[in-house]
């Protein structure tokens, strides 16, 4: 699945309309105890993307709720986001680096950081990273895979189980809050509509409000 998901992400890669030479950082994830275990981040400098996972079945735990089949869609971050992003891998050398810590620490995935443009490429691969600029950025780029994996399940629930967003909308708040959901500005259109359905209950409207308020520019 995992090399489909790469072939896939490439595929989308080559038939966009930048020139070839157009700087591109890359973000491979996988960790088989998530919900998507894998998933492909592509950035550009002026903050588009994309964003390629494919669904693994329910989520265990207490926060379960219909999954995506598999996230396939362009993104918008903010131009803040990606300038941070393309300014560490040219301080680290394109990622041409050994960024992996090799320490016994918990497994928190796998995170393959490539970069490709007109001064050249390199790659790095890392569960935890002593280098603390590596390591705040994979934890960002993780924090911003949640964040669109959120907008797609709310995107399902509002059509299958229009009820479980109370719940759904109540963790995005809270992963909000706590830094574990980044760059709303990439689901802003699902956030607008829950704000707008009547539909929906007023908490969920409320709490759509609360997120947009604190979409990126």
């Amino acid at each position: 699945m995992r090399a489909a998901l790469l072939a896939l992400a490439l595929a989308a890669l080559s038939t966009t309309c930048r020139g070839a030479s157009s700087p591109v950082v890359q973000v491979d994830f996988s960790n088989p105890g998530l919900t998507p275990s894998h998933w492909v981040l592509t950035i550009y400098p002026d903050g588009n993307g994309h964003f390629l996972s494919e669904g693994d079945g329910q989520r265990t735990g207490a926060k379960v709720g219909i999954e995506p089949v598999s996230v396939d869609r362009d993104i918008r971050l903010t131009p803040r986001f990606a300038d941070r992003v393309f300014q560490t891998a040219q301080r680290h050398n394109l990622f041409n680096s050994e960024c992996d810590s090799h320490l016994k620490v918990a497994f928190e995935g796998r995170k393959r950081l490539s970069y490709s443009g007109p001064e050249g490429e390199g790659v790095c691969e890392f569960n935890y990273s002593k280098d603390k600029e590596i390591q705040e950025l994979g934890e960002a780029v993780v924090s911003v895979a949640m964040t669109i994996t959120e907008g797609a399940r709310l995107e399902n629930l509002l059509h299958h189980d229009p009820l479980g967003l109370d719940k759904e909308t109540e963790f995005l708040v809270e992963a909000t809050s706590d830094g574990r959901a980044q760059q709303l500005c990439a689901i802003r259109g699902i956030l607008e509509h829950l704000e707008e359905d009547d539909n929906v209950l007023e908490r969920v409207r409320k709490r759509a409000r609360w997120l947009l308020a604190r979409t990126e520019k």
